[in-house]
């Protein structure tokens, strides 16, 4: 049980008037009768919020949260009283997420119920603690008592890779809109392969595939189209080193790399490809065989919740004996990790060169935004000027990391992390429609 600040208020008034009352005897029957009617009243407060238990509250959340994304959560409170109460709820979030302003204030007539709902957006994956949710009520008529009320039941909550983002893309693809978010619709339509479907022309389709038929059935332009007979097999190879610990908005590089390495192997399922993935550091710690089983996406999920990165120098001649031992047909390796420097890159170049002998290796790596808004200003002093010339030097790298590794038959992807995801659906989309693996 609390006192209000209505009830601390009457008593700063009452002591006033007592006080007063001292020099000025009318005043002092008058602060006594204040005081009487003060417990009165705070002995009426108590007793209707202590005669039985009239809160409730419970919390409804998912069993597992998505990395990166807005999470709902809500809180449903029921007055049980028969009078309204005035109250404030604090839900106890587990920490990591260091929310200081889940005071929610409210009103709640008698007999009634309100839900609350609020988000959290995880930007680690891992096993997260919620708490119980305490209520603090008081009546509206007088509020001089507080009473607390404990609710809810403590939980705990896994949160996985992005598994929302592949809701979104799965409704985008279902309603044919992956252009709104920046995926080209690059599509190879070949001789000699199967027929998929009939589908309306869009610009820069082969006039030679136009069925006229269904175009005069219709009334509008429609072409045959056509899937590829192969299924390939791809691989997202993440590397687990330190160099992946860097973080940007919060989220590690690696935590990028996960996200995106789970939307591409479900853009490549339903592509009617294998989708694997093998994760590294020191040596090769994670294989999951490239399947296009109705499970695979959630072993891959599972598989990828754990992962955390190391402080290790990543090794990629452990991957090259790992990979001519497992993956013995041609596959598309998607290594995701990061080059700081030209010299980081030729020490792996060698190892990089041995894979795509027999694979075609696409190595994903990131460049840093902030470095970029940074070389755009103007430098204002000589120290300045020396800050900006190291900071081109490291842009100038960056780009030199990918003509190098194109020199040698490796493809390459430089991306930011908040792009990563529709830059590496793009390049594979792109690398399929060519035949490039």
């Amino acid at each position: 049980m609390y006192f209000s600040r209505r009830f601390y208020l009457a008593m700063t008034v009452i002591i006033f008037v007592l006080v007063i009352g001292y020099f000025v005897s009318p005043l002092y029957p008058i602060g006594i009768g204040l005081f009487v009617g003060l417990f009165f009243f705070t002995l009426t407060d108590i007793f209707r919020l202590y005669r039985h238990r009239g809160i409730k509250g419970d919390r409804k959340c998912t069993d597992r949260f998505s990395n990166g994304d807005a999470n709902d959560v809500s809180l449903t409170i029921e007055n049980g009283y028969e009078f309204s109460l005035k109250l404030e709820v604090i839900d106890e979030v587990p920490v990591i997420f260091a929310r200081r302003d889940l005071l929610f204030s409210l009103t709640l007539n008698s007999n009634t119920s309100k839900t609350i709902r609020y988000q959290l957006t995880p930007v680690k994956r891992g096993l997260y603690h919620f708490g119980r949710i305490r209520v603090f009520a008081r009546t509206s008529s007088m509020g001089l008592v507080v009473r607390q009320f404990i609710c809810g039941k403590k939980a705990d909550v896994k949160v996985y890779p992005s598994y929302l983002m592949l809701r979104k893309y799965e409704l985008l693809a279902i309603n044919n809109n992956l252009t709104e978010i920046g995926i080209k619709r690059l599509r190879r339509v070949g001789q000699q392969t199967e027929f998929e479907q009939i589908r309306d022309y869009v610009k820069d389709d082969d006039f030679r595939l136009i069925n006229w038929k269904a175009t005069s059935r219709m009334n509008n332009l429609m072409v045959n189209v056509y899937e590829d007979e192969r299924s390939q097999q791809i691989f997202n190879v993440i590397d687990k080193g330190r160099v992946m610990q860097q973080k940007f908005c919060d989220m590690t590089l690696l935590d990028y790399s996960i996200n995106a390495s789970l939307v591409l192997s479900y853009i490549a399922i339903h592509k009617e490809d294998r989708a694997g993935m093998i994760t590294f550091a020191e040596k090769p710690d994670t294989y999951i065989k490239a399947s296009r089983r109705d499970d695979q996406m959630q072993l891959l999920l599972e598989s990828l919740y754990g992962q955390q990165t190391t402080f290790g120098e990543t090794d990629f001649s452990s991957l090259c004996v790992f990979l001519s031992q497992h993956a013995v047909r041609r596959s598309l390796m998607i290594i995701y990790t990061n080059f700081t420097s030209l010299n980081s890159m030729k020490r792996q170049l060698n190892y990089l060169i041995q894979l795509s002998r027999g694979h075609r290796v696409l190595v994903v790596f990131f460049e840093d935004s902030e470095v970029e808004e940074y070389v755009s200003e103007q430098p204002q002093n000589m120290e300045e000027y020396y800050q900006h010339v190291i900071a081109e030097k490291t842009i100038y790298e960056k780009r030199l990391i990918v003509s190098t590794l194109l020199k040698h038959g490796i493809y390459s992807l430089l991306t930011t992390p908040q792009h990563l995801s529709v830059d590496v659906i793009n390049k594979y989309l792109e690398m399929k429609a060519r035949q490039m693996f």
